[in-house]
């Protein structure tokens, strides 16, 4: 399968390639609010000055702001030095979550998170429940024995990088992960190359960086790749044995366009034929693309819940009457986020779903995280978004501090050097060319009519 796999990937590759002055901040701890506390006594307490606390959370400049029990802020290292904070973790174990933690029996991991973590937009917020899934992997690994030294600079969209990068702090890092905007990896990229530090980019970024530093770990695959292994896999999967129907939608603001027009131009360059209707035809005219001598593949052009569910009904119709027509789905991975009203459907139409990851909410682990994730932080994790963004940061902390912690300096990415089950996103680094490591996991996730799922991993 993967020799077939690797050889479809090989030609589909060539065919898919025809504010200035923002202010930075750095991170000490997050401080859970206790009953009665007040800003100045929390300032006292970690012996930085009121402003410097308001200034690390800007929700306190809004006319009207209290200061509630139970939420968590953050605290920033002090301007006048970096006070060593263990005194304080000891007096207020509840309340605080200790991003930095010394364990003399250990080598202590340096990590170094460029982010930007504040409140102030869509980017902002998703990055801080990406960082406070990471500070949950912190301390379970702790728990384990593990000892990091974590610090974190607040990086906005319009931060100056090269000004943040002369924070001596910043080259004692052994793993820095960031930054999330394309226009400030380059920098960063430089820098970590040259202090020899491991930078990991969590997210999709543009540009081809991880070709020029070999100590540079790309999360994510662009676009084109992830679309040319969702062909490939689709190829090795059907080729033979099903046929292939295609179904407009008549989405103007479809996102995976590309997708459909490179498969039926593949078909056809293998003369495999394939059937093409729309989702207004007549249930007539509707039935007559689809097989009933061999097993139907059905692919939409639209990764919309709308369109998707107008093909499940056109569908019920279809198999209802003529119950002899076998049918499966090639879907999208935004179709998991519709597991809560679709998931029967997913099953009945035996649906097969290509992504780097899965968010199991069955899964007792997921939903153990889930909650010490809401016993932590006073809130659920944010359920608009799959992957779940606090579990991403989770994952990446627990794959890649396990990884340094057994190969040092040595470690390469692979998913064999390690021991650690995902809870949703996984990863298996390449190295490219003379250049850095990619994350190549690739799976197709299998909704099977026996109501089960599989995970077929390329």
């Amino acid at each position: 399968m993967n020799h077939y796999f690797k050889y479809l990937l090989t030609i589909l590759l060539a065919l898919v390639c025809t504010f200035s002055n923002a202010q930075t901040t750095k991170w000490k701890n997050m401080h859970q609010v206790g009953k009665h506390e007040t800003i100045f006594g929390i300032a006292k307490t970690y012996n930085i000055s009121i402003q410097d606390l308001i200034d690390a959370n800007p929700e306190m400049k809004v006319p009207g702001y209290e200061l509630k029990k139970g939420i968590w802020i953050f605290v920033p290292f002090s301007k006048s030095g970096d006070k060593n904070t263990q005194n304080i973790l000891e007096k207020n174990k509840a309340n605080i979550i200790p991003i930095k933690t010394i364990n003399a029996k250990a080598n202590v991991i340096k990590i170094g998170v460029l982010l930007p973590l504040h409140n102030n937009d869509g980017d902002g917020k998703r990055m801080v429940e990406f960082y406070r899934g990471m500070l949950l992997a912190f301390n379970d690994l702790k728990k384990e024995g593990y000892s990091t030294d974590v610090h974190a600079w607040n990086v906005p969209i319009d931060a100056d990088i090269d000004k943040i990068l002369q924070d001596k702090n910043i080259s004692e890092m052994n793993i820095i992960f960031g930054p999330l905007y394309s226009n400030q990896v380059k920098a960063l990229s430089n820098f970590c190359k040259n202090k020899g530090i491991k930078m990991v980019v969590p997210f999709s970024i543009n540009g081809n960086e991880v070709a020029e530093n070999s100590n540079l770990f790309q999360v994510y695959e662009n676009d084109n790749l992830q679309t040319t292994k969702a062909i490939a896999a689709f190829l090795e999967r059907f080729h033979k044995s099903h046929h292939p129907v295609f179904i407009d939608c008549n989405d103007k603001n479809s996102k995976v366009g590309s997708f459909t027009n490179i498969l039926r131009k593949q078909l056809e360059l293998e003369k495999i034929s394939y059937d093409l209707t729309n989702i207004n035809s007549s249930d007539t005219n509707f039935a007559k693309h689809f097989s009933k001598s061999m097993p139907n593949v059905v692919i939409i052009n639209s990764e919309k819940s709308p369109q998707l569910n107008a093909v499940l009904a056109k569908l019920n119709i279809l198999t209802k009457t003529n119950p002899g027509i076998a049918i499966s789905l090639y879907g999208y991975n935004q179709w998991f986020m519709y597991q809560d009203y679709d998931l029967a459907s997913f099953f009945k139409y035996n649906t097969y779903i290509p992504s780097t990851y899965y968010y199991n909410k069955n899964s007792d682990k997921t939903k153990a995280f889930e909650k010490i994730y809401f016993n932590t932080y006073g809130e659920p994790i944010n359920n608009i978004y799959i992957p779940r963004i606090a579990i991403n940061g989770y994952d990446q902390i627990q794959f890649f501090v396990r990884g340094y912690k057994k190969l040092g300096s040595n470690f390469k990415g692979q998913a064999s050097s390690i021991k650690y089950k995902s809870l949703q996103n996984r990863f298996d680094f390449e190295k490219i060319g003379q250049g850095g490591y990619r994350n190549k996991f690739f799976q197709l996730i299998h909704f099977k009519s026996d109501q089960t799922l599989e995970s077929i991993v390329y």
